[in-house]
């Protein structure tokens, strides 16, 4: 079978790997769509994502979905031809996390196309990919595969925003035009976001953001000084939702706040110095979040009902042989949002 396997920094090559078999407790899965995430991109840039560093050639590909082909001998909520939307986690479900309904902190779990365990756990990036029953959710619509993938995104900004606590009435800054920030701006709204403000520093996705009915959506590179007026102009924010990883957008959030503001740290980064002397002053919050739990099959059902609409979001569609063409074209951020991967 076609698999799209990453080796390391700019390596990634298109191999024909074995089909795998199905354990007990396992479905096979035909890849139906699967959407290249930032995550994705770090290791194809550089070998890896923040502590996660690659060990062993490994498939990528942890927002996937497809249609199930074989299952092992216990499965038995699942069967041949059910079309599944697959969490990418597989929790212990018996660490102190676990029981205390912190799967996403759950020191065990592996996850789909990601190094943070060796052997690493293969993803779903391949014709034909292996799940544990417990991580499908069967789908209860005929929705699209490619607009399906966004589940597991969307599952993160849904845990991100339970984070932010109550949105209800409150101005939202989002930081981060890409998928996960556009994602959060559609859930603040849907959380009843009085008014979204969301920064980028590329034309194309603000645009984007514009049309999904964002309020303000601010270049801070054609106008550096654009979230400063805004402060200005309209007052600081309550919430701010980082999503995309930089340094100096993390800063902006924390000077763009009010008194007693909540900053949700979504994007991933190593190491920053923070401004503890405004923090300390206004009594900001500054929340960590990671992954999703529960969030997942909400996501699902979120979609599947029409409540969150993707489509917009998913800008190109490309063949798994055409990987590295998918891989380059998302990671030009002027040119794509989401890249989804198809049979």
């Amino acid at each position: 079978m076609l698999s799209c396997v990453i080796h390391g920094a700019h390596d990634l090559r298109l191999e024909n790997r074995d089909v795998p078999e199905p354990g007990p407790n396992e479905v096979l899965i035909h890849l139906g769509a699967g959407g290249i995430c930032g995550s994705d991109l770090h290791y194809f840039h550089e070998g890896g994502v923040a502590d996660f560093k690659i060990k062993e050639p490994m498939i990528l590909g942890h927002e996937v979905a497809g249609e199930i082909v074989k299952r092992g001998a216990d499965v038995t909520s699942l069967k041949a031809g059910d079309r599944v939307a697959v969490n990418p986690a597989r929790y212990c479900g018996v660490c102190d996390q676990c029981r205390a309904g912190r799967g996403n902190l759950c020191k065990n779990v592996y996850f789909f196309g990601s190094a943070s365990k060796y052997p690493h756990m293969q993803g779903g990036f391949a014709e034909f990919f292996v799940a544990a029953e417990t991580q499908c959710v069967r789908l209860e619509t005929e929705i699209s595969f490619p607009e399906v993938t966004c589940a597991e995104p969307l599952a993160v900004v849904l845990h991100a925003v339970n984070q932010a606590g109550n949105l209800n009435s409150k101005r939202v800054l989002v930081t981060g035009a890409g998928p996960i920030g556009l994602l959060a701006g559609l859930v603040a709204r849907f959380a009843g976001a009085l008014e979204i403000t969301i920064t980028d520093r590329f034309a194309s996705p603000l645009k984007l953001a514009s049309e999904l009915d964002m309020d303000y959506a601010l270049n801070v590179v054609e106008n550096p000084d654009a979230l400063k007026q805004a402060v200005s102009e309209r007052g600081e924010f309550d919430i701010a939702l980082e999503a995309s990883g930089a340094v100096p957008a993390m800063i902006n959030c924390l000077e763009s706040l009010g008194p007693g503001g909540r900053m949700v740290q979504i994007g991933m980064l190593s190491s920053a110095q923070l401004p503890f002397g405004r923090i300390l002053a206004k009594e900001l919050e500054v929340v960590g979040t990671f992954r999703f739990y529960q969030e997942y099959t909400q996501a699902v059902r979120l979609l599947e009902k029409g409540r969150i609409n993707v489509q917009p979001l998913i800008t190109h569609r490309m063949p798994l042989k055409s990987a590295l063409d998918a891989f380059n074209l998302a990671s030009d951020k002027s040119q794509s949002v989401k890249v989804s991967l198809v049979p």
